[in-house]
């Protein structure tokens, strides 16, 4: 296991960048069998830290399809109001560079907040309203702002070819895909799927915050999306059948019948739920659920702990 690189401000972050990718390009130029040779591309993996599995599988899938992973850890102050838990988000720092190295990634760029946000009236970017203020945009009215102000930096900084997020923060990936797309930012995004733990619940860093018995509450939540789903496949395998048994992807089903199913495991769980909504792609409620088109998005708050779980059709 080599020994991973450790970058601590933005210069080292793009001077190590367009060293990776000239030493890639020269090494590829030399090469006279390249069959089985890894394209020479870099992946990018955003994280504010606290690994879990959720953020292995995003870093082995990375590795996997590019010559150079790096791991940002940074606990975005941008995104966090004066009421939320800025201060208190788990910090694992040691713990996080081991796993990074572990996985095999190329480098951890660790800035400091002075180093990413150098004066109090920096350039904004504005998320574009229908994505950013529903849902969490609304409970958390600056958040995305916040979001899309590193994500942009960490994009500029590294000019990566992939960058990687997890399907759970469903609201995240739509609009950072929206401000690449509308921005023509030359990067791909990866959206990867929601890893679970034992239980269910889908890995989080906050998942931390939960006491024994409200870690046991919040299992309501992915039960809820399980019961969902599972409602969803049967109303689907009876509905567009046809004659000859092949299945219409394209024929719609009811968002309230399946929300209901979801709002009944909830119910008296514990769980303070904030919303439970079906949506299209482009956050627009949606009465009818769509294969490769819909998504159920659920928060609520168990105790203290806000969780996120979603349920992408």
């Amino acid at each position: 296991m080599s020994k991973i690189t450790l970058l601590k401000t933005p210069k080292e972050l793009q001077a190590y960048c367009i060293k990776a990718r000239e030493n890639a390009n020269a090494k590829s130029k030399k090469s006279t069998d390249k069959k089985g040779d890894k394209k020479s591309t870099l992946g990018l993996v955003p994280t504010m830290g606290a690994l879990h599995a959720g953020h292995s599988s995003l870093i082995a899938t990375s590795i996997k399809q590019n010559s150079h992973t790096i791991v940002s850890i940074f606990v975005n102050p941008a995104q966090f109001a004066p009421s939320e838990d800025l201060a208190t988000y788990p910090r694992t720092i040691e713990a996080d560079i081991a796993r990074c190295e572990e996985l095999g990634a190329s480098a951890v760029f660790l800035p400091q907040a002075s180093d990413m946000y150098q004066s109090d009236d920096e350039a904004s970017i504005n998320p574009p309203k229908s994505l950013a203020c529903v849902l969490e945009g609304f409970a958390r009215p600056s958040h995305f702002g916040g979001v899309l102000q590193v994500i942009m930096k960490l994009f500029w900084l590294s000019c990566a070819d992939n960058a990687y997020f997890g399907r759970k923060d469903a609201q995240q990936l739509l609009v950072i895909q929206k401000m690449v797309k509308d921005f023509f930012i030359p990067i791909s995004i990866v959206p990867c799927p929601i890893v679970r733990d034992k239980d269910g619940l889908a890995l989080s860093s906050r998942n931390a915050y939960l006491s024994k018995d409200e870690r046991e509450i919040a299992r309501a939540i992915p039960k809820a999306i399980e019961s969902m789903k599972k409602h969803y496949d049967e109303i689907s395998a009876k509905s567009t059948k046809s004659k000859n048994h092949k299945i219409d992807s394209k024929e719609a089903i009811s968002a309230k019948e399946v929300l209901s199913v979801g709002q009944k495991v909830l119910q008296n769980s514990g769980v303070k739920l904030d919303y439970l909504e079906a949506c299209d792609y482009e956050l627009k409620r949606t009465d009818t659920l769509t294969p490769d088109k819909s998504i159920i998005l659920l928060a609520g708050f168990v105790g203290k702990t806000r969780l996120l779980d979603n349920l992408w059709l």
